[in-house]
């Protein structure tokens, strides 16, 4: 009864109008910044769903006025779209391990005080953030070191960030320097201690840093476009590019005087455009990446945050 009275006294804060106007508001700008991202994204999903003829007349905007698959099936034709997407994975997940591999060790060696060199190593790695070495030597190098048309040449180059370097050391920093002496007072070497201390407590900068791994790699044309002469080894990015490319290069270049009207006819019947093919190569390249966002979505503002503020 005590309990029961004594929580009928308790009454909700009153807020004054003010503040409650100050709320809508702000509800009312993060519904709008909500429709300003989503919209465009549920246009383009309208959009290569859509007849490439139709919307080409415009007026599609949040759902498909002629409904096709065909945009989708000019994209997988000739199976190249299928090799580039095992290419694209293997390279995605063997590049994002190897990448957080090397950054997790070279952050934990830097973060040790005792290290010889320290801080020479410190400043000899922050000076590449400010200088490179340009496209044509970048490709000399890589040529050197027999990258050219190697699948390494994706993975190798990116193994490490000195941006993520960065974080990755210094979130290391921020962890109590207690816990890593007691490790050591009861005989745990260097591995034991990343292994049992440091990666259990690090998951947040970790995925962070993981994610913005996986999406660089996930996005990738220029080394396949650039990097290598063959085919069979391009990413997916770099094959819708090309495919982009030759679409929009032979639409561009056909001479609607010279053609017959039959061939006018089959054209204005064709349900896939360029325009329609780059939705749906959109589509296709931006929804599995997406699927990851989820899984470490509760990780993501906490390690961007400490990672790079801490210190």
């Amino acid at each position: 009864m005590h309990a029961k009275g004594k929580s009928s006294r308790i009454r909700k804060i009153k807020t004054n109008p003010v503040d409650q106007c100050i709320q809508v508001i702000i509800y009312i700008m993060i519904l709008a910044l909500c429709a300003v991202i989503l919209l465009p994204c549920v246009n383009i999903l309208a959009l290569s769903f859509n007849d490439g003829g139709d919307a080409a007349r415009g007026g599609v905007w949040f759902w498909p006025r002629v409904f096709t698959l065909a945009n989708y099936k000019e994209v997988f034709a000739d199976g190249s779209i299928t090799r580039a997407y095992g290419i694209t994975l293997a390279r995605t997940l063997i590049g994002t391990f190897c990448s957080l591999t090397v950054t997790v060790l070279a952050g934990f060696a830097l973060m040790d005080k005792g290290l010889p060199g320290r801080r020479i190593l410190s400043m000899l790695i922050t000076f590449t953030m400010l200088f490179g070495g340009g496209t044509i030597p970048t490709y000399i190098q890589y040529n050197n070191l027999h990258l050219l048309d190697s699948f390494w040449v994706y993975v190798v180059p990116g193994l490490v960030s000195v941006t993520y370097l960065m974080m990755v050391r210094t979130f290391f920093e921020g962890i109590p320097s207690s816990l890593v002496e007691s490790a050591q007072l009861d005989g745990c070497g260097f591995f034991k201690i990343l292994w049992k201390i440091i990666l259990p407590l690090s998951k947040p900068v970790l995925a962070v840093i993981g994610l913005y791994t996986a999406v660089g790699h996930w996005n990738d044309w220029f080394a396949g476009a650039f990097y290598m002469t063959s085919s069979k080894l391009w990413p997916v990015q770099t094959v819708l590019q090309q495919m982009l490319s030759r679409a929009m290069a032979a639409e561009s270049g056909e001479d609607l005087a010279q053609m017959t009207a039959s061939q006018a006819i089959a054209k204005a019947a064709n349900m896939v455009t360029s325009d329609s093919l780059k939705m749906a190569a959109v589509v296709i390249t931006t929804v599995p990446i997406l699927c990851v966002y989820p899984f470490v979505q509760k990780y993501f503002a906490k390690g961007a945050m400490i990672g790079a503020v801490k210190g």
